[in-house]
Parts: structure tokens; C-alpha cells; sequence
């Protein structure tokens, strides 16, 4: 049975949603057609749409009486996670072949790196990359020759961008097929006590880039909790994956039969079929919530404070994070991973992973049962376990009890009562926290402002030696309008080195920290936003500040008279505007919506 509370949250959102969810469905449906839509393509359209294929693939969609996918593709050699989908384009049209069907590459769309571009130029086109691959997913189905879509990607912001694009053609039946992490390296905590001795200057870069080299060495994702992981977590959950697709490690004999299983899944539930699944019926308002919630028991991402909201609202569904806030207190935390634990992401699927978590929520009523999957009614088929039979993929029930404590527990005995992602309100406006890897002693701040308007503004002051003090750093114009909200974890090793030396520290930003968000509390994706005369751009060196995770609130402690009176400061450069192809972005930092309303130009 539900949890009572968990159904008056969701039915809040349902008629906050009503008009807009009413008005997305109509679209879909009018989008409908009985068969194929390229069975509406004029000859010509036709012939340019199979020309490159071979003749019984070009019989195949001549008689449109097939599926034909659609795979759209986020890979480049270059970045660990996407490398593997190389590949995945032979397996795809292999399992479809083998069900009759065809399959064709739509397109690419690009996929950065932010553990590349972190602390760069570069960082400030990446969350704009999503809405960039959301468009390029739409252009790449945009030809109408496909009964359903395969989606390959797997970080940070190119599965948001791929599920939003992909919500626009709602009609078909789309699945998403990752790559899976990659083995076990360096330790997360040894990799970042490495990075705090090379910011206090204990150790060199050659010895940094061999901790780095020795926790990032292969194929398949970083094995922290961050972004990109969170992502196939709240994807399990949704049912957009099939079943235990999350973590199966890339280059496995069940990673190839996960990919083929998703090609034959999904040729099966097209429109040609009896299991007709369109993407729009599985992306509803109790799948979002599902997502939320998933985010919330794991203690996954920051960053999916803005990215669910974007994606919720592209399938006409109105959510905020005052909703976040709500369900986080009644979710506990059953789990513990890197940077909220020791463990990584492959520890935690041994435990039992993403099977584990859906059943024991599932039985403390703290999941919707009742949705609609890519593998049939009910989410109760996300608890299965793929294996391995004489070659094929099966499923057998999946853990029933966590095979490690320390990592996964059940909902009835957690890490914690609640998820750990809170609200925080005050004169300051409203932002996000994370909590769950922050001791309750470091949960209330109360120390004087020091401001900055850039990351490295805040290193010089710390190689300067100015901040050995009790202090709250504000660090502002980081917003999706002043420079395209980059993640600060280049702030992280400086600001926990000042906390491990017994100062009370805490951040203050319009920018983000995402899945790495640590130990040192930090109040985030601050809205108003400085550029757009956020009470942010208010706070001057020496004012007291108050972040206090505990009680939600943020304020700065200036008199009301004076801190009325105020004006926001201005930015005093524009550097964000030009350089590494930030030029070309200026209409989407024109356009952005706040952080609060999923930070997107659409």
C-alpha cells in the first residue's frame, strides 16, 4: 500500500499538472497514426530515408509492415563512459534482425566531459549541452522512418538532454541502453585525500595525475555517485531501461545481451504490436515522483534538481523543489556510496543494486507500484535480475536482502530517516542542500560572508593564506544567465582543507556542485540568481550569514533597514561571454530559465 504521504505529494502534482499534462498528451496523440510513420513519406522521402541500406532491409521498410529503430547515439572515443557505444549500433540491428525488424543510426548528439572540462572555459557550455542534445534528439528522429527509438548515452547531461528530446515524439516506445560503470580503481576517499594535499601543496601534480589515472583508468563511467550514475539509477526506476541494465559493467558477455534485449524489447512494443508502450505513458507524474524519490534513497545528484525539472516539465509535468524538500523528509537513505560512503557504484550493485532499492521501497509503500514500464504494467519487474542462460538473457528474482549493510540497507532500518536533500529559504531567496554526506555538527553555519565572482578568486585568497577563519564563502555570478551555471568542485579541496583544520566553513552560490557535493555543507543553484539582481549580489565581505540546513533557512543578519537599501552589486567582467565557443551561446544565456525551473531554454 502507499504511503499516505507519498500520495498526497503526487496528487498535489497531478493537478498543479492538469492543463499542462493534458495539453502535452493531446500533442502526442495527434502525433499518432495507425503504422509507420514513414508509410506517410512521399516516395522520394522514402527512398533518401533506406537509400544506404541493404536490399532485405530496403525490402523491410518498403513494406512497412516492420519495426524499424531508431538508435540515437551519444558516442565518442574520447570520454570512458560513451567509448563502449561504439559497438552497441552492430548489436542493435543484430537483435532487430533477429525479430524481424531493422534499425537504423538517426543521429549523434555531442557528449562532453565535465571531469574534463572542470574548472575550465569549457564547463560553462555544459549544462546549455543538454538542451543542445534535447534539440539534436528531436532532429535525429525528425525524419519520421522510425516505430520507436534506442537511446545510447550515459553522463551527466546527455541522458537528460536525450529523454527531453526524445519527449517531444512521446508517440513512440524509446528505451535507453548505458554502458555501465567501469571496474574499481584508487578509491573515491583516497583519490580526494589526494586532491586536498595537493591543494594545501603536500604533494605535486605528478603524483595528483597518477591518484587521478589510477581512479579513472578505463571504459564505463566514474565510480562515484555522481551525475552520470545517478542518471541509470533514476532511469531503472522510471522503467525506461529494461530491467537491471544500470550497472553491468561495459564489456561483459551480459552487457552485449542487455543491449540486445532492449533491441528486441523494443520491437516489440511499437505501435505494430499488442504492447503498444509510447514513451509519454511511461513518463507520467507518479514516474517522476518515482525518480525524485529514487534520487532521494540513494543519495544521488544535486544536479537532478534542475535536470528532472526540465525533463518532468517537457512531458507536461509541473514539479519544484519545494516537492524535492517534501518527499526527501518522508524517504529514508538506504544507501551509502561515494562521495555519501566509502563504497562505489560496483559495490553497490553487488549489494543488490538497483533491484535491491526498488523492492525494499516497494515494501514500505515509498514507490507508485502502479506505472507503466518498457517491460509491462507494474514496477515490480524492475526487481528482476538479469542472467546469463546458454547465451540468452533471463531474469530471475532479484536480492531480497542487501549482501552488505554498509552499503545497502532496508527501508526499515536505514542509513538515515530522510534523503538529505532539503530547501532552503531566506532573504537570500531559495536554493538546495545536500545533506547526506555532511556531519549534523556541520549543518548550521554561522560566520561572516566572504565574496567572490569566480572560482579562482577563491584559490587566490587561499594560497594567500586570507581564509583561515570561521567563514561562509559566497561565490556568485555563477548562474545559468551570467555564465551557463558551471559545477564549483574546483572549491571543494580548499574549502574541506579549512574545515579539517577546525574552521567552520560553508558555500553560498548561483552555480552548482552536482553528485560530488561532499562534506562541507554547501547551499546551491541560489535563485534569484546575482546577474539578474539576486539578494546574492547583496552580500559584502564581513556581513554575518546564517545557512542552516537543519531549520531551512538562509539569510544574511544585516539589519532589515540596511540590508533594504542595498543595491546588488554588478558584475565587473563579462569574461564568461567569449572564448572556447561561449560566443555561440549568448542567445541560450539570454533565454535560460531560472535554476528553479529546470535552468532550460525551451
Amino acid at each position: 500500500m502507499t504511503d499516505p504521504r507519498l500520495s498526497a505529494i503526487t496528487e498535489r502534482i497531478i493537478e498543479r499538472s492538469r492543463d499542462t499534462r493534458a495539453d502535452y498528451l493531446a500533442r502526442m496523440d495527434k502525433q499518432r497514426t495507425q503504422g509507420p510513420r514513414r508509410g506517410t513519406l512521399s516516395c522520394s522521402n522514402l527512398a533518401h530515408g533506406f537509400a544506404a541500406c541493404n536490399d532485405s532491409d530496403k525490402q523491410s521498410l518498403k513494406l512497412t509492415e516492420a519495426a524499424n529503430i531508431g538508435i540515437v547515439n551519444a558516442y565518442n572515443d574520447m570520454l570512458s563512459a560513451h567509448q563502449p557505444l561504439e559497438s552497441y549500433p552492430r548489436l542493435i540491428k543484430e537483435a532487430a534482425h533477429g525479430m524481424g525488424c531493422t534499425a537504423q543510426v538517426a543521429g549523434g548528439v555531442p557528449a562532453m566531459c565535465d571531469g574534463v572540462t572542470q574548472g575550465t572555459a569549457g564547463m560553462e557550455l555544459s549544462l546549455f549541452s543538454r538542451d543542445v542534445i534535447a534539440g539534436a534528439t528531436a532532429i535525429a528522429l525528425s525524419h519520421n522512418m522510425f516505430d520507436g527509438a534506442l537511446c545510447l548515452g550515459v553522463c551527466d547531461k546527455i541522458v537528460p538532454g536525450l529523454l527531453i528530446g526524445a519527449l517531444s515524439f512521446g508517440h513512440l516506445p524509446v528505451i535507453f541502453a548505458p554502458a555501465g560503470p567501469m571496474t574499481s580503481g584508487l578509491s573515491n576517499k583516497e583519490k580526494a585525500a589526494v586532491r586536498q594535499q595537493f591543494a594545501e601543496g603536500k604533494v605535486g601534480r605528478e603524483e595528483l595525475l597518477e591518484a587521478e589515472s589510477a581512479a579513472y583508468h578505463g571504459q564505463g563511467t566514474c565510480t562515484f555517485y555522481g551525475t552520470a550514475n545517478s542518471n541509470q539509477m533514476l532511469m531503472e526506476v522510471m522503467g525506461i531501461h529494461i530491467p537491471g541494465a544500470a550497472f553491468e559493467p561495459p564489456g561483459t558477455a551480459l552487457r552485449d545481451a542487455l543491449t540486445r534485449g532492449a533491441a528486441e524489447r523494443l520491437c516489440q512494443i511499437t505501435a505494430l504490436g499488442s504492447n503498444y508502450t509510447p514513451l509519454a505513458e511511461v513518463v507520467d507524474e507518479k514516474s517522476i515522483v518515482n525518480a525524485i524519490i529514487a534520487l532521494l534513497a540513494t543519495g544521488g545528484s544535486t544536479n537532478h534538481s534542475i535536470h528532472w525539472v526540465a525533463i518532468a516539465r517537457a512531458a507536461g509535468v509541473l514539479i519544484n523543489w519545494q516537492d524535492f524538500s517534501e518527499l526527501s523528509a518522508i524517504i529514508p537513505l538506504v544507501a551509502r556510496v561515494y562521495p555519501n560512503g566509502s563504497a562505489d557504484v560496483n559495490h553497490f550493485h553487488a549489494a543488490g543494486g538497483t533491484g535491491y532499492v526498488i523492492r525494499t521501497l516497494l515494501e514500505s509503500g515509498l514507490l507508485h507500484e502502479d506505472v507503466r514500464t518498457n517491460w509491462g504494467d507494474g514496477l515490480t519487474h524492475y526487481t528482476l535480475e538479469p542472467q546469463l542462460a546458454e547465451g540468452r538473457l533471463h531474469y530471475v528474482q532479484g536480492a531480497s536482502q542487501s549482501a552488505d549493510t554498509e552499503v545497502l540497507r532496508p527501508a526499515g532500518d536505514p542509513f538515515s530517516p530522510e534523503g538529505g536533500l532539503r530547501l532552503l529559504e531566506g532573504n537570500l531567496g531559495r536554493c538546495v542542500i545536500k545533506v547526506s554526506a555532511v556531519a549534523p555538527t556541520h549543518r548550521c553555519v554561522e560566520a561572516p560572508a566572504r565574496v567572490f565572482d569566480s572560482q579562482s578568486a577563491l584559490k587566490e585568497a587561499f594560497d594567500a593564506g586570507e581564509l583561515e577563519q570561521d567563514m561562509i564563502a559566497v561565490v556568485r555570478f555563477q548562474g545559468p544567465a551570467a555564465n551557463g551555471m558551471p559545477e564549483l568542485h574546483k572549491l571543494t579541496p580548499y574549502l574541506g582543507v579549512l574545515q579539517d583544520r577546525g574552521y567552520r566553513v560553508a558555500l553560498v552560490t548561483d552555480g552548482r556542485m552536482s553528485g560530488a557535493s561532499g562534506k562541507v555543507p554547501a547551499a546551491i543553484h541560489l535563485t534569484p540568481e546575482a546577474l539578474h539582481g539576486g539578494a546574492i549580489a547583496k552580500v559584502r565581505d564581513g556581513d554575518l550569514l546564517r545557512l542552516d540546513a537543519e531549520a531551512g533557512e538562509l539569510h544574511c543578519l544585516v539589519p532589515e533597514q540596511e540590508w533594504s537599501q542595498r543595491s546588488p552589486a554588478e558584475r565587473q567582467s563579462n569574461a564568461a561571454e567569449q572564448g572556447t565557443g561561449r560566443e555561440l551561446f549568448a542567445f541560450m544565456r539570454r533565454a535560460v530559465s531560472e535554476a528553479e525551473s529546470g535552468a532550460s531554454v525551451f
